[in-house]
């Protein structure tokens, strides 16, 4: 079982898992500025007070959008900020459930109080940093924005430039430009001050700090040219620069972020040098055609970064976008079919269309899609397709429709096993007869059969004497104790949602769902329903038998 990440040896400031510019380009020593001016300079705290009274100004007591995420705002309670900032830190994303990765957007997305010893504004950058690391791109935009600019710390501009980058939004860094120059004046911010001369209308202004800053070598290459292209699209920018990709063996931050902004396309073997998260960031981005846009959205889909709708949405889109693949423009009128068409039988054959070969389950992301078609389809005993059927609808949280096929399913198959984990208004006890007759259906039979046994224990469906005989007939330690249990047991306790939505998370650090222990499946479950997360807790379990 996964222990908590354990304590660095001193501040660890915020690592990009890619760099907005490559690290051998040296630093200037200055930034660089336009011709002085006589203009007498002002205090900007002075200025502050003008551009933003008091009665305007946000606290760092509590930041976030409004109803960002619906976490209640003392979310961590009395924990210490420096702890959960760690566990944010150290936090490996993305994480293998899709429930859980909701989970964990909606506690960081959240209008939520400052924990106690650490500064609001460092402690909205490590939630940002964590929702980009996560693909949550536009979230982490959202919650970076909460703080105003004069209470930026450098911890902060460096995620808030990473966010502007990710969302390919290079104008988002204008506002905060001068500041950063001021206080962290990285190679990154010199750049910025180019583009944002430009964007706000200055061409004059933009020419000579980029020539500055090519004679001090601040940048060069594709970094420097993709700089270019941006000051080009400027008002009045008048230069047209052609992107090359060759040779260049990395994607950056930097690199990927105007390129979407400028409407560069890039290469698709780059892509493959950075992790899975940029992948998402591209499903949110409006810049993409939707042609280049549904593989990733698909991606993002299956991991909880678009929504069932929003997948159906871009597939809609696709019937009438020319540029899109044919193979794609079939699955979106299959799609169509499925929940429009009259005939139950030819919503099922479309849906069978979409899944794919029978014999080889479909991927994750393609039940997210059919979530709310799969709803639509009258309950049937004879239906072969019930597994993925009730996976379909739970992947979309629809748990109570789930529950209506729970007298057609077959007893110890995986949609009665799923709908067994998930159905709300089931308050009974399982027997220890009907956990048995679970044969683990399709995928690793004995570790579906495990983890069953798992998310009933910790929903509290199966009685004390049933829970210790099968956890000795299935071999799982749910007793074992570690630092990881007792911190999420102690959290638990002292109701601190956000503490347990965090070490839940640090629970499932792994690449799939074979990697989590049903003893951590165990104790995740029952410390989510102890703080009041119950549909988070069902849906997580029902999510381990859909995919593991």
């Amino acid at each position: 079982m996964p222990p908590p990440p354990a304590r660095p040896t001193g501040p660890v400031p915020p690592t990009a898992t890619v760099q907005p510019l490559p690290l051998r380009l040296p630093m200037p020593s200055a930034s660089p500025s336009a011709t002085p001016s006589a203009t007498p300079t002002v205090d900007p705290a002075v200025l502050a007070q003008y551009e933003m009274p008091a009665s305007a100004r946000r606290s760092l007591d509590r930041i976030g959008p409004a109803g960002g995420g619906g976490i209640a705002a003392d979310a961590f309670g009395t924990a210490d900020g420096r702890y959960v900032e760690r566990l944010m830190r150290h936090l490996t994303a993305p994480l293998p459930s899709r429930w859980m990765s909701i989970l964990l957007r909606r506690t960081l997305a959240s209008q939520i109080d400052t924990p106690r010893n650490v500064n609001g504004a460092d402690f909205a950058a490590e939630r940002g940093w964590l929702l980009l690391r996560m693909g949550e791109s536009v979230a982490a935009r959202a919650v970076v924005q909460g703080v105003d600019t004069d209470n930026y710390t450098p911890k902060l501009y460096q995620v808030a430039m990473n966010t502007a980058l990710a969302n390919g939004d290079p104008g988002g860094l204008c506002p905060l430009v001068d500041g950063a120059m001021r206080t962290v004046p990285a190679r990154g911010w010199t750049m910025a001050q180019a583009m944002c001369a430009a964007l706000s209308g200055y061409p004059a202004q933009a020419g000579p700090l980029l020539t500055t800053a090519r004679r001090r070598g601040v940048a060069s290459g594709i970094d420097l040219l993709l700089a270019q292209k941006v000051i080009g699209a400027g008002a009045q920018g008048r230069q047209a620069v052609t992107i090359e990709w060759d040779g260049v063996d990395q994607l950056t931050t930097w690199r990927f972020g105007l390129a979407m902004a400028t409407g560069v396309p890039v290469p698709d073997a780059l892509y493959e040098t950075v992790g899975r998260q940029v992948t998402y960031w591209r499903a949110l981005s409006p810049s993409m055609t939707l042609a280049d846009r549904l593989g990733a959205a698909e991606a993002a889909a299956g991991q909880g970064v678009l929504s069932s709708a929003a997948l159906v949405d871009l597939y809609g889109a696709a019937t009438d976008d020319d540029s899109v693949q044919s193979a794609t423009t079939a699955i979106a009128r299959d799609l169509q079919t499925a929940y429009d068409d009259r005939n139950a039988d030819a919503r099922m054959a479309a849906l069978r269309q979409i899944w794919g070969d029978a014999t080889v389950r479909p991927s994750y992301a393609r039940l997210v899609l059919t979530a709310r078609a799969a709803a639509r389809m009258p309950v049937a005993k004879d239906k072969v397709e019930n597994d993925r059927l009730v996976a379909s609808m739970l992947s979309a949280g629809l748990d109570r429709t789930a529950a209506r096929w729970r007298s057609s399913v077959e007893t110890g198959s995986d949609a009665w096993a799923m709908i067994l984990l998930a159905d709300p208004d089931d308050n009974g006890r399982v027997s220890y007869g009907d956990l048995a007759a679970y044969s683990g259906g399709e995928g690793d039979s004995a570790l579906k059969q495990r983890m069953l046994f798992a998310g009933l224990a910790g929903l509290g469906r199966l009685a004390p004497a049933d829970v210790e005989r099968a956890a000795q007939a299935l071999d799982v330690r749910i007793g074992a104790e570690n630092s990881w249990t007792r911190a999420l047991d102690s959290a638990a306790r002292a109701g601190q949602v956000g503490t347990v939505a965090l070490l839940s998370a640090v629970g499932m650090q792994t690449p799939g769902w074979k990697g989590v222990p049903p003893e951590a499946l165990y104790r995740i479950v029952g410390a989510l329903r102890a703080v009041g997360l119950d549909g988070e807790a069902r849906m997580i379990a029902a999510e381990a038998i859909a995919r593991a």
